[in-house]
């Protein structure tokens, strides 16, 4: 583990929410107490800011690990060259939970803390009944949210689902793939149900980042569109249709409306580290040699040009080297929030959803809104069949999205198409490779007793 990237992981553990808007100090956020029976209005929104922190403490890194993995990203780091050695030659180490092992315990940590705090709850006395279930809302939903990191970067079986709070009970089982997605849609699908009787307002408060989502009805929006999110990576296209309904997407709406992580370099918080680390973290050339012309038919398009600026070409690797004279933009400032799900991925969503079935001329409407305003081109003018729109879907998908959460990669492999990103990988030996998921931890696959 690099000394940069361990100080991000040590910062994102000790902080706490806040900036200036709001408190969210907490005591002891190291290493907190787990929440008691009939805790206080005070214990439930620490408990409550808490699990954000959690949620909060892998995302600026699973957008770095799944950018370098779906050819969006590289990382030159001189002190440590398994970035562009293991993420990208192999092997992944499943022993390293930094790399190959790596975006698992803080997910699980996450999920943990929400049990916590949903297993105690009911007996808050100091809470209505309706700020019950608001709390029981916002918790499955972080859950959900956490179960599908976890899913996105371990694609095979033996996921545990069921993680208890009692350290003394046996292990938890370990399910399928697919019954760990069928777990996450409950999830979501449960959390509309609370979230709806959870009366106005959260007993606590969330970061700004939460704007416009920071209530029982309004989270409810963010929850469907992760559930839509699910839905399309499930190939449930009519569901994802009916998940968007229900979500916020808005094609009169700013392209950024969404739902964000904040960061701050402010006293007591943590700045997002993807800023401290701009000249080792790289833009991937093919994002350069593959983004489409604008109208002018001169400049690039618009949303590679706003998210990475030239820079002194770098190398790094052995026995071949990776080039890059691309620098990442994308986050300008230590208190820039980095994306959970926003407007432009929805209605990218629903293209892709109206391409699965066949709904071609709707499809192209989302398509060339997102082409048009976000990266300054024409109108898509290509053939309209099933395999041409799902390459243009996904060139979009990859430029709106990218350095955001390991999109490409994902979306990509899910198609079996992850060879169109090898560009400037290198040949060998060891050659490059596009690994399709990462190796369950080590601690889960030895014998559970």
């Amino acid at each position: 583990m690099t000394p940069t990237r361990k100080l991000s992981r040590l910062a994102l553990a000790l902080i706490v929410l806040g900036g200036t808007a709001c408190d969210f100090t907490i005591a002891n956020p190291n290493s907190p107490d787990i929440i008691g029976e009939n805790p206080t209005r005070s214990e439930v929104a620490a408990a409550a800011t808490g699990l954000l922190i959690a949620t909060r403490a892998d995302v600026a890194d699973w957008a770095l690990d799944a950018g370098i993995l779906g050819r969006e990203a590289y990382r030159f780091d001189g002190s440590d060259p398994r970035f562009t050695g293991e993420m990208m030659q192999g092997p992944l180490d499943p022993g390293s939970r930094a790399f190959g092992g790596d975006h698992w315990a803080e997910e699980y940590a996450a999920i943990r803390s929400a049990n916590d705090l949903l297993a105690v709850i009911g007996t808050a006395s100091a809470l209505t009944t309706e700020e019950q279930e608001a709390v029981r809302g916002y918790a499955h939903t972080l859950q959900a949210y956490n179960l599908v990191i976890i899913l996105d970067s371990h694609t095979q079986d033996s996921i545990p689902i069921d993680v208890g709070t009692d350290v003394t009970a046996p292990p938890a089982p370990l399910a399928t793939n697919a019954e760990a997605w069928a777990r996450v849609a409950s999830l979501l699908d449960g959390a509309v149900t609370e979230l709806q009787n959870g009366g106005a307002a959260f007993p606590f408060t969330v970061p700004p980042g939460f704007s416009g989502f920071d209530a029982p009805a309004t989270f409810v929006l963010f929850n469907r569109a992760l559930r839509a999110r699910v839905a399309v990576y499930r190939g449930d296209f009519t569901g994802a249709l009916t998940f968007l309904g229900q979500s916020f997407l808005d094609p009169a709406a700013p392209l950024d409306l969404g739902v964000y992580m904040d960061f701050s370099a402010g006293a007591g918080d943590s700045p997002n580290p993807l800023v401290a680390q701009t000249d080792e973290n790289l833009g991937h050339p093919s994002l350069e040699t593959q983004a489409q012309l604008q109208v002018d038919g001169v400049s690039l398009d618009n949303r590679f040009l706003t998210k990475l600026a030239k820079r002194p070409s770098r190398s790094a690797g052995t026995p071949e080297v990776l080039t890059s004279d691309l620098r990442w933009v994308r986050y300008p400032s230590p208190n820039t929030p980095i994306p959970l799900i926003k407007n432009e991925e929805l209605i990218l969503l629903r293209a892709e959803a109206n391409i699965g079935l066949s709904d071609f001329v709707n499809a192209l409407t989302d398509i060339n809104l997102v082409r048009q305003t976000s990266g300054g081109l024409a109108p898509y003018a290509g053939t309209v069949d099933q395999p041409s729109l799902l390459a243009e879907l996904l060139y979009n998908k990859r430029y709106s999205l990218m350095y955001e959460g390991g999109h490409s990669w994902i979306d990509y492999r899910r198609y079996g198409l992850t060879s169109s990103l090898t560009a400037f990988d290198r040949t060998g030996p060891p050659p490059d490779v596009i690994f399709p998921t990462l190796p369950i931890p080590t601690a889960e696959t030895q014998p559970r007793t």
